[in-house]
């Protein structure tokens, strides 16, 4: 790839070449000259390599409405299968970045255990989890209508802790999932 730089110095030195700067050279001679220079240079640059661009990670959607990313995938875990037990370490974010939840948090080191399709969690992290792989983390959108929906987690003097119709974000990894005891 040609870079600015270049592009710059080889006007410079086209446009500076001994017949740029002739005794008989007039200012119309000199500007037809830099012309010149300047659309082969841009010529040179348009026919560069161009890098190419970085690529997101793929967006993927749950059948309910929650949207994922794979940020560290996983080829050889198992899927969670309804009514299996898992394990999962989270972090929850309001969509303005700030943190209301994690299994990580000061005093908590311990990973969340609940059963595929209980009510234990909001249905949006059931649903996320249960597409995902062990081993995977993910990073899920939960719309309002997969998390606390219209009624939020308000204490009862109004002040409230998730705002109800609030969107989540939340970072997912799976770390184990078993068959539950019979």
């Amino acid at each position: 790839m040609v870079s600015k730089v270049a592009l710059v110095t080889l006007v410079f030195c086209m446009a500076t070449s001994a017949n740029a700067f002739s005794i008989n050279s007039d200012r119309r001679t000199f500007m037809n000259k830099i012309t010149s220079a300047t659309t082969a240079a841009v010529g040179i640059a348009s026919t560069a390599a161009v890098a190419p661009a970085l690529a997101g990670p793929e967006i993927l959607n749950t059948e309910n409405g929650v949207k994922y990313a794979v940020t560290k995938p996983s080829e050889k875990g198992a899927y969670p299968q309804a009514g299996d037990i898992v394990a999962i370490e989270y972090t929850g974010y309001l969509v303005n970045g700030q943190i209301f939840d994690a299994t990580h948090g000061e005093g908590k080191k311990n990973a969340l255990l609940f059963k595929i399709g209980s009510t234990a969690v909001i249905p949006g992290l059931n649903d996320v989890v249960a597409n995902m792989r062990v081993g995977q983390k993910v990073q899920a959108i939960i719309p309002p209508t997969m998390a606390f929906g219209d009624e939020g987690i308000c204490l009862e003097n109004g002040e409230c802790l998730i705002k109800p119709g609030s969107t989540l974000v939340y970072d997912v990894l799976l770390k184990k999932t078993s068959i539950p005891p019979p």
